[in-house]
């Protein structure tokens, strides 16, 4: 513990933003990091807890306590060997992760927790910059070979883990390039591509074998990567999204979220568009669904212009605070503003929608209907308001609803591999082994629709899971 009184001298201060002004105009990244002192400042808050609730909120586990003594004392080299022990790739999840480590931190219970996501952020910022990020090349190869199907953060933590054991790894992407939803579905102005290119530059010389515009169960048979390899890991992601079948929905102008972020990612990076171009500027735009992709809606649309943004969501509005004592140390509900609605957007709660209005086929209005609540037989159930029928101009609608299952045409039905009952791979959390010999699963392709810290996770355990398969025993970690 760096400093025993830390937490009761210093206040909690977290990063700046460029000012919303400035910072729409472009998809770049807009946070202003804490000097390091302040960094090394904040991590003396710490209390080093005799239970320290933050390493089970961390789907990682990170040893969080550790790194942040590390950071106080100034031995950021050390810090960063502690971070890289848990997590493959901390430079995205001190990015995009929501942190349910900072929810699950005592200092939590009845003050401010701990800026833990900055202080990660810190620590792997500084070792990048400073040259200490290197390749970890295996002394010995075993002649085992994997592939891995999809190249998110899932198949991509997997592979690393699995090419530093000592196989050779082989990474299948139906897309151009690498990255899967770190590339494709986190906008630019969150998540940087430098920073993904460095991390796939870094793989390949510990020697894992990227093959973009390689659709397994389109373009290469499933079963042919069964044939070719010792081990076959499904790391596809859930990528069918939910639909909104209402009146009105085939009216132009009415897309799913991903489609949205994927085409403004292509622009910012100079590809190519194949499909219709789909756009904001100059549109009354309605995101349907409060997440993390409706708010990376929000943000993208106003950077292109639109001329308003409401984003709606079916579930109450939670309440501004939680009662900790009833939520800490879980993950509380309660209201979250992100830095996208912060740069302007309506907000609305309890909303269904009708049906879509439309005008010479294309999208022009929503119909909506305010929704009350209600405890029936221990359920939380909608009912619709009596006469709270509205309508809001909307001239592109963006649906941003969440994620239902992993495609199953193509590869999984090839494989016949078996899925639970809500529609995704079958596979436990100890062997990660699907249905078939060996071929496993890891990430949103088996547990659903989650956070990029699950997927790495996922991608890590599976990785140790298929090293025990091929060699009976492993040593990398869980």
């Amino acid at each position: 513990m760096g400093k025993p009184t830390g937490f009761l001298e210093i206040a909690r201060h977290d990063h700046d933003y460029i000012p919303v002004e400035e910072r729409v105009r472009h998809f770049r990244d807009f946070v202003v990091p804490l000097p390091e002192p302040r960094v090394r400042e904040q991590a003396a808050r710490c209390m080093d807890c005799g239970i320290p609730y933050c390493h089970n909120g961390c789907p990682v586990n990170n040893i969080i306590p550790d790194w942040n003594d590390l950071v106080y004392r100034g031995n950021w080299r050390e810090a960063l060997d502690v971070l890289h022990s848990t997590n493959n790739f901390p430079e995205f999840t001190g990015r995009i992760c929501p942190a349910p480590c900072e929810a699950s931190c005592t200092l939590n219970f009845n003050d401010q927790p701990v800026t833990i996501k900055d202080i990660e952020c810190a620590i792997i910022d500084k070792g990048w910059a400073e040259g200490w990020v290197v390749p970890q090349i295996p002394a010995h190869r075993t002649g085992k070979r994997v592939a891995v199907v999809g190249s998110g953060p899932a198949g991509l933590a997997c592979a690393q883990q699995l090419a530093r054991a000592g196989h050779g790894v082989v990474v299948f992407e139906k897309n151009d390039r690498i990255g899967g939803l770190l590339r494709y579905g986190i906008p630019d102005f969150k998540l940087e591509v430098d920073m993904i290119d460095r991390r796939l530059a870094q793989m390949q010389a510990e020697g894992v074998e990227f093959r973009p515009n390689n659709h397994v169960g389109s373009d290469i048979s499933a079963r042919r990567l069964l044939a070719e390899f010792d081990a076959l890991v499904l790391a596809g992601g859930a990528e069918q999204p939910r639909d909104l079948n209402v009146l009105g929905r085939e009216l132009r102008n009415i897309h799913y979220a991903m489609n949205f972020l994927t085409q403004q990612n292509r622009r910012v990076a100079g590809q190519k568009l194949v499909d219709e171009e789909i756009l904001a500027d100059g549109k009354d735009v309605v995101v349907i669904g409060g997440g993390d992709t409706g708010s990376d809606c929000v943000g993208t649309s106003i950077r292109q212009g639109a001329r308003s943004v409401t984003q709606l969501e079916i579930m109450p509005k939670p309440p501004l605070h939680e009662n900790k004592l009833l939520t800490w140390p879980n993950w509380p509900l309660k209201l979250r503003t992100s830095s996208s609605q912060e740069e302007g957007c309506e907000r609305d709660w309890s909303i269904a929608t009708q049906a879509f209005v439309g005008q010479d086929g294309q999208v022009s209005a929503i119909k909506l209907v305010r929704l009350e609540w209600r405890q029936v037989d221990g359920r939380q159930t909608m009912v619709e308001v009596p006469g709270s029928e509205f309508e809001i101009p909307a001239g592109l609608v963006l649906l941003a609803m969440g994620f239902v299952h992993p495609i199953h045409e193509g590869m999984l039905r090839e494989l016949s591999v078996a899925l639970d009952p809500r529609g995704n791979v079958r596979a436990d959390t100890q062997g990660y082994q699907t249905s078939l010999n060996k071929v496993f699963s890891a990430g949103d392709m088996r547990r659903g629709q989650s956070l990029v810290v699950w997927a790495i996770r996922e991608g890590r355990q599976c990785a140790r899971a298929v090293d025990e398969y091929l060699m009976g025993k492993s040593d990398l970690p869980r």
